[in-house]
């Protein structure tokens, strides 16, 4: 297992064979619900890969928003999208994707890191499960909905500092789940 060389992609230089390539590789790890596209509700900021003899073998993307947690209004980077070629599994990629990751949040005005998953990694990495009750925007078909209110399955949130997480506050994401 080698180093794993990640490549920072902007969103607005995000080129059209790149970002097919990704969508491909996002249906192919989430039975096809990504439709081609190379995001699933929004667009973000910032992509991060990985390749492999010239193919994208890893793909994790980051962005920046502010939302309510109470009355404060806080930064927090967002991961998404996290996905490894299958037979490319197994050989570190998220991890060092997910540290990239992490490196790259340092470095903004977020407070938190925030992502919705289930996977061992990111414990691994330090993200613990928050359940705050959240507020958020409901999409249905790429097409606001409602403003949906409840707890959160599989939030995760790692503070970028010394700040603690408050569970116990409502958070409000001021939009769609990213």
């Amino acid at each position: 297992m080698g180093m794993t060389v990640v490549e920072r992609i902007p969103e607005l230089a995000l080129d059209t064979a790149t970002e097919a390539e990704i969508g491909a590789l996002l249906d192919l790890c989430f039975e096809g619900t990504f439709g081609g596209r190379s995001f699933f509700l929004q667009r973000h900021h910032l992509r991060l890969v990985t390749r492999q003899a010239g193919r994208i073998a890893g793909h994790l993307a980051l962005g920046l928003r502010s939302i309510r947690q109470g009355a404060r209004l806080i930064d927090v980077v967002t991961v998404a999208e996290v996905a490894v070629a299958p037979d490319r599994r197994g050989e570190g990629i998220a991890s060092g994707l997910l540290s990239a990751a992490i490196a790259e949040a340092r470095t903004t005005p977020g407070r938190f890191m925030l992502l919705y998953g289930e996977k061992s990694l990111y414990a691994g990495a330090g993200f613990r499960p928050a359940a705050n009750v959240q507020r958020r925007l409901d999409l249905e078909g790429r097409r606001s909905r409602a403003v949906g209110e409840g707890p959160a399955d599989h939030r995760m949130v790692l503070p970028l500092g010394d700040e603690p997480w408050d569970e116990a506050t409502p958070i409000d994401l001021l939009g769609a789940v990213f």
